[in-house]
């Protein structure tokens, strides 16, 4: 269609501007903005006519003249972003749906194959009046802000980029677990059982790791995702276990990863520490949650009867290498899933006694259950070291050493 005759066509449905009027048949050509298409194909129409040139009269029928008001818009959105640390920053939009469904009509009835959408020219638009104001950088992947302009309350709203940060935690005190845990009784609510609070546990290492950084960067809430997780009643020492935490919605983006290790182990009074911050995304979130490190664990083994040294030793080397069948354990199988696990057992070693207990270290694949390894679970684990040797033998003490990551 002609430019000229889709002007005629476009002014039967009322008078428009010259954004979408442009916008119309924006990737047709490059190197024009829209109100310049929209104003050339106005000033042909009027030429081929042999009329006077005449601009719009009326407010435009699709965008009621948003683009009048960009300066606006753009000082709306500066405004928004008041005390919030950033570079970096994208434009986004909430149209009416009554905007769009006209939008959308025109184009169909007018079979037009090139049109831009509103929604992207308001975006852009905004976007360098606010660039052009502050020197905030525009990012279209990972933008530390993204400022979505809502046309029908008039407001704009900041919806911030987390922060990330990878390091080693280590757990020093037992019965703290990994995860903030809601109380079984009131799901959360706040009930006599839980005090109040709503917490199954006073504490978990994401909470005494996550408090800290949400004074320093200014957030909301802060996730730990893990490299696994160890039992509550067990310590996480050694080297440590890989983890990533999430900042949501901080304020500071920006920190000193020293300064933040140091207020962090100041603060959990030694239940809890950190070495090895680093900055990390989004991404290594799934990298770590998927990797599938070996573990080391020490433990200390309670065994019904008199067992001799040198069988101990036989039972350890028998079990090394060997696949273990396991299936869910009786201890979590309210939560996970009922079914039989192959690990490997790559080393168990016997290192000596302690007081009328067995010392062990074993490593393992990812998912291996070291307690079931030593108490076959009455039967779901097996091979197990009771069932070597023939006489039943539960974990009495737990320690992680060693977590392979992913640096």
């Amino acid at each position: 269609m002609e430019l000229t005759e889709l002007y005629r066509k476009v002014q039967e449905y009322g008078e428009i501007c010259d954004h979408c009027l442009g916008r119309l048949v924006a990737k047709r050509s490059h190197g024009l903005s829209n109100d310049m298409r929209g104003s050339a194909i106005r000033i042909a129409s009027a030429l081929e006519a042999n009329e006077p040139y005449t601009p719009p009269s009326e407010p435009c029928w699709i965008c009621n003249n948003f683009f009048d008001n960009t300066a606006e818009w753009a000082e709306k959105v500066i405004s928004s972003l008041e005390g919030i640390e950033c570079k970096t920053f994208l434009i986004g939009s909430r149209i009416p749906p009554l905007i769009t469904e006209a939008e959308e009509m025109l184009w169909t009835d007018l079979t037009l194959q090139d049109p831009e959408p509103l929604k992207s020219e308001i975006n852009r638009e905004v976007g360098k009046a606010v660039s052009a104001r502050n020197g905030l950088q525009v990012e279209l992947k990972n933008p530390d802000v993204v400022v979505v302009l809502n046309l029908h309350e008039e407001v704009a709203e900041v919806q911030i980029r987390p922060v990330f940060l990878y390091g080693r935690y280590f757990k020093y005190e037992r019965g703290i677990p990994q995860t903030h845990w809601f109380c079984r009784a009131c799901k959360g609510a706040g009930c006599e059982v839980c005090n109040g609070t709503g917490k199954q546990y006073a504490d978990s290492v994401e909470e005494l790791i996550g408090r800290p950084l949400c004074d320093i960067f200014q957030g909301t809430a802060a996730t730990l995702h893990g490299a696994g997780r160890e039992d509550i009643d067990a310590v996480m020492i050694g080297s440590g276990r890989p983890f990533i935490i999430e900042i949501s919605e901080p304020r500071i983006r920006h920190a000193d990863l020293d300064t933040l290790e140091k207020r962090i182990n100041e603060s959990t009074g030694g239940r809890v520490g950190v070495k090895d911050l680093r900055w990390t995304e989004r991404g290594e979130v799934e990298t770590l949650k998927t990797h599938k490190g070996h573990k080391k664990y020490r433990i200390l083994v309670d065994i019904d009867g008199s067992i001799p040294e040198e069988t101990l030793s036989a039972t350890a080397e028998q079990l090394t290498g060997a696949t273990i069948h396991q299936r869910t354990p009786a201890r979590v199988a309210h939560r996970r899933a009922d079914k039989v696990r192959e690990r490997v057992v790559l080393e168990l070693k016997w290192t000596g006694r302690e007081a009328n207990l067995f010392a062990f270290e074993v490593t393992g694949e990812a998912g291996l259950y070291i307690k079931e390894l030593i108490s076959g679970d009455q039967g779901r684990t097996t091979p197990s070291l009771s069932e070597i040797l023939g006489t039943p033998a539960r974990v009495v003490q737990l320690d992680v050493v060693d977590v392979q990551g992913i640096e």
